[in-house]
């Protein structure tokens, strides 16, 4: 997934980890990324929000994309800032989902955002060529 996640890798975006249903990235705020109050423009800060979710809503394989967003802001990021979003799994049912990410910035949290998720079917992940017929999903 990362390969083809143009947008995350334009912004300077790393993925720190993955795990089941979690996924930690980061992205350091250049001074192109603030708005007119000199702060981390909210909108980049929802990127790697977001993204973070995305890794960790993905994390299990099958095609899964935002139903809904929200994030509130609680503090400034500042050019120079290196922010981390650590995405977690709080309930995961059927089709739908919902995370929950804390960006963080020297340890102080400075937004907190929550998506709903839903699984649409198929995977990402390309199959073993040796696999068994029946490990394959769709």
């Amino acid at each position: 997934m990362w390969a083809s996640d143009k947008a995350s890798q334009a912004l300077g975006m790393e993925i720190v980890s993955t795990g089941p249903g979690e996924a930690v990235l980061a992205m350091s705020i250049s001074p192109d990324m603030t708005n007119g109050h000199g702060t981390a423009h909210g909108g980049f800060i929802f990127a790697l929000a977001d993204s973070a979710f995305a890794f960790a809503c993905n994390s299990y394989g099958e095609t899964t994309v935002a139903a809904h967003c929200s994030i509130s802001y609680i503090a400034p990021g500042k050019a120079g800032n290196r922010l981390v979003a650590a995405a977690r799994e709080v309930s995961r049912s059927g089709r739908s989902g919902i995370y929950d990410v804390r960006v963080s910035s020297d340890g102080k949290t400075i937004a907190e955002f929550r998506g709903h998720s839903r699984t649409i079917g198929g995977s990402f992940i390309e199959p073993a060529a040796n696999a068994p017929q029946s490990a394959i999903r769709s």
